[in-house]
């Protein structure tokens, strides 16, 4: 892994206290032992890492859902969706990105518009690939329509290791498509609820990249996608 890459990348004001509490214990651990030392600050590196926020190429397109976030599609599944995000009681599609502790872990809006309701939820840290973490874990639920009327769910999921989901804008905030709206620290999941009738553009086991990656495309025909691992 090229360093030079790791520190250019910018970070996220909301990692500045975190990277200077390790800092601070890497410079304890320099008068205790010098090879504590350097394992400081291998982990300060890391936390820096963690809290890195790339710029990203926003594809352009009304009807385009892109990732939240980056990660591994780990699991679509067809379900009601959770009665917090208003939803209704058909079945929709659910795309769910799985986040480990390397992932960037800012989160993007999936469409442009207004977000209409927030819904937290506190809960357990189970590991956040496994499937019932989106009813048990700590969440944090969205609902975005979009101008031409589509409602998006996207809930941030609370992980094993994560124990801080951050939400960055309110009920009736105006959402650019790719935008930053939230952040969930040390590992986590963040699942997206398709409009019926929309089929995902991704396939699990895939890699996804928030703000870049299509995940669908609202209001065509579309028919699921299928991976081949080579």
């Amino acid at each position: 892994m090229n360093m030079l890459k790791i520190v250019a990348v910018p970070m996220h004001p909301e990692g500045r206290k975190f990277v200077a509490i390790f800092a601070a214990i890497t410079l304890i651990l320099a008068l205790i032992w010098e090879p504590l030392f350097w394992l400081g600050v291998g982990a300060t590196v890391w936390c820096y890492y963690f809290f890195r926020d790339p710029v990203r190429v926003i594809p352009q397109g009304d009807d385009l859902v892109l990732s939240p976030a980056d990660g591994v599609v780990s699991l679509i599944q067809t379900l009601v969706p959770p009665k917090e995000l208003g939803l209704g009681e058909a079945e929709v599609t659910r795309v769910s990105v799985f986040m480990n502790v390397f992932n960037c872990h800012v989160n993007r809006a999936p469409v442009a518009g207004k977000v209409r309701s927030i819904a937290y939820h506190k809960g357990q840290f189970l590991n956040a690939s496994f499937d019932k973490a989106s009813e048990l874990n700590e969440r944090n639920s969205l609902r975005i329509e979009t101008a031409q009327g589509a409602q998006i769910g996207v809930v941030q999921i609370a992980g094993l290791v994560a124990r801080r989901i951050v939400c960055f804008v309110r009920e009736g905030s105006a959402l650019e498509a790719g935008h930053r709206f939230g952040l969930i620290r040390f590992g986590s999941r963040l699942d997206i609820y398709l409009p019926e009738g929309v089929a995902p553009l991704v396939c699990v086991g895939q890699t996804a990249v928030a703000g870049e990656t299509i995940l669908a495309q609202l209001g065509t025909e579309q028919t699921a996608r299928r991976g081949v691992s080579v």
